[in-house]
């Protein structure tokens, strides 16, 4: 409501990875499904990159949604790390992922695409930009694609990620078996212990971030 998320007659494609942030965002959004006004209708999909040696349950995530009501997709891609070799692979398997899932939403009719960043993702890539890059920016709740008729949004972009992990483990989530040889600690992992940092230094820490960000 804050931010305006919702519309009458939106069709919303969820990106499942298969964590629990994106596993409780088919869960809130199946329950908000069934709300009378506004009247949306919500589906999944689940993007496999063919090329990269790891391994995921699409079993899991097809019951977990069919359990829930929520129709879920199975789509594949792949790149060639040989010929964009000035790009990490790391980089690659994101944007091919989302570049797949964007096409898909457009050619499915779809006018939003939801994704299952919380408040913690936002404020750690907030930090990140300003520390990498000297730009305060971050990524917004709703955000108009220029390249594609559609909607990005982030449902969850209040919740705290403690909250997820504790709903996730009273729901006893499976967690994705995914063994990814490019696996490996990132900036964003360097980051978000600076942000839990602040946040020993000041539990408002996150707080006072968001307020900066949305001004």
């Amino acid at each position: 409501m804050d931010y305006q998320l919702l519309s009458d007659g939106d069709r919303i494609l969820i990106g499942l990875s298969g964590g629990k942030d994106s596993l409780m965002l088919v869960r809130l959004l199946a329950a908000r499904m069934r709300i009378y006004s506004p009247r949306i209708e919500v589906e999944a999909v689940h993007v496999m990159m063919d090329n990269i040696a790891y391994q995921t349950d699409g079993e899991y995530l097809e019951n977990f949604c069919a359990q829930i009501g929520i129709k879920l997709h199975l789509i594949h891609t792949r790149f060639d790390v040989r010929e964009e070799n000035s790009k990490s692979p790391c980089f690659l398997c994101s944007w091919y992922r989302r570049k797949a899932l964007f096409e898909f939403a457009v050619e499915h009719g779809f006018n939003k695409v939801a994704l299952g960043h919380h408040q913690d993702d936002i404020l750690v890539t907030y930090l990140m930009n300003l520390t990498f890059e000297g730009s305060a920016h971050s990524m917004p709740p709703m955000l108009q694609m220029e390249h594609y008729p559609l909607q990005i949004i982030r449902p969850m972009c209040l919740v705290h990620e403690e909250d997820i992990e504790q709903m996730a483990q009273l729901l006893e989530f499976r967690k994705l078996k995914k063994l990814c040889p490019y696996d490996k600690e990132t900036r964003r992992a360097d980051i978000k212990a600076v942000f839990h940092q602040l946040q020993r230094l000041n539990p408002e820490a996150r707080y006072s971030l968001w307020r900066a960000l949305m001004k």
